[in-house]
């Protein structure tokens, strides 16, 4: 099989830092694995720091990886023990980082971690939504505990970096759950695009939030989820979080932070991981089946819209470099993916 293999650590200005492979195809799939035949794979900031820091499972002898956490393609091949598909379906996932990655023509995924794709969403578009609708919809519904059906209606959230990936995505899920949602943006493209998808107001995040939100008409938020830089946001945090409020992070903190800051207010600081359940096979792994056989009737139903906003083609080193290098330049809005292959 085609994959693009990352040798070892490099700077995505190396051109060495990824490289075209013909590699033995996996062997058959056991268990509860799927074979996957991949058609289209996106980029997200976690693939850009695996490159740098190699860790989790994608990193075999020598240092050598294939990265890639998000796919979507066509099962080829299924286990024994599988019994949610049959070869020929078309599905969508976000993997496991505890497995090797996605960039490669086959890929061997557990069937609790997949759903069958949007049908109105072509493979590209499929490929863009696993790993931010999981992580955006794992942080509002089981991290901020925001009830799934709309019980609570007219509670607000504030998402910080909201036109990223998973700012984009929480954006539409909360507004699905009747949050009143806020989000943060400098740019004025990045703006529009999250007023577009559905934020009530966009607070600039180069000022103070508290004045932002001020602004807009709040003193304070029930919900704050936080998608960009930790150790910056968290000082005001406590300031913009309402009583007995929620705080959810999905980036890692260089520096120890201050939990007494919330104490005040009996507010509480929750971390999501969206590889937490296949890491660790927990026995709820099959709630992310679930969860985007959801998103794909709300991206179905035209109540949720994909967030790819640049497309490569094909899928090789090239290409692969040219994506990173735009998911670390800090300017993406949406998503970048890549598919079909050479």
């Amino acid at each position: 099989m085609k994959a693009i293999v990352s040798p070892r650590a490099l700077p995505v200005d190396d051109p060495g830092c990824f490289v075209d492979a013909t590699l033995p195809d996996p062997g058959p799939p056991t268990g509860h694995d799927l074979l996957v035949q991949v058609e289209a794979v996106s980029v997200n900031p976690l693939d850009t720091k695996v490159r740098m820091q190699r860790y989790g499972g994608a990193t075999g002898r020598g240092g050598e990886a294939i990265l890639g956490w998000d796919a979507a393609g066509a099962v080829v091949a299924v286990g024994p023990e599988v019994s949610l598909f049959r070869p020929g379906d078309a599905v969508y996932y976000a993997g496991n980082i505890g497995r090797p990655g996605s960039n490669a023509q086959l890929h061997l995924v557990d069937e609790r971690i997949v759903a069958v794709k949007p049908s109105s969403l072509d493979w590209a578009d499929a490929a863009a939504v696993p790993l931010t609708a999981i992580t955006a919809y794992e942080a509002i519904v089981e991290r901020l505990d925001v009830d799934p059906e709309g019980v609570d209606r007219g509670r607000s959230l504030l998402v910080i970096a909201g036109a990223g990936g998973v700012g984009s995505m929480a954006i539409q899920i909360g507004r699905l759950l009747g949050l009143e949602v806020f989000a943060t943006a400098s740019r004025s493209e990045s703006a529009d695009w999250c007023r577009a998808l559905g934020a009530v107001a966009v607070i600039d995040h180069r000022a103070p939030l508290a004045e932002g939100l001020k602004a807009a008409g709040r003193a304070d938020v029930d919900c704050v989820l936080l998608c960009a830089d930790t150790d910056l946001y968290w000082p005001q945090l406590g300031e913009v979080v309402a009583p007995q409020g929620a705080i959810c992070s999905i980036v890692a903190n260089r520096a120890p932070v201050d939990l007494k800051t919330l104490m005040r207010k009996s507010a509480r600081f929750t971390w999501e991981s969206m590889f937490a359940r296949s890491n660790y096979a927990t026995p709820d792994m099959i709630e992310q089946h679930r969860l985007l056989g959801r998103v794909a009737e709300w991206i179905d139903g035209g109540q949720l819209r994909a967030t790819a906003t640049e497309r490569l083609a094909p899928i090789d080193a090239e290409n692969l470099r040219a994506a990173h290098a735009r998911v670390e330049s800090g300017h993406m809005i949406g998503k970048i993916v890549l598919s079909g292959w050479n």
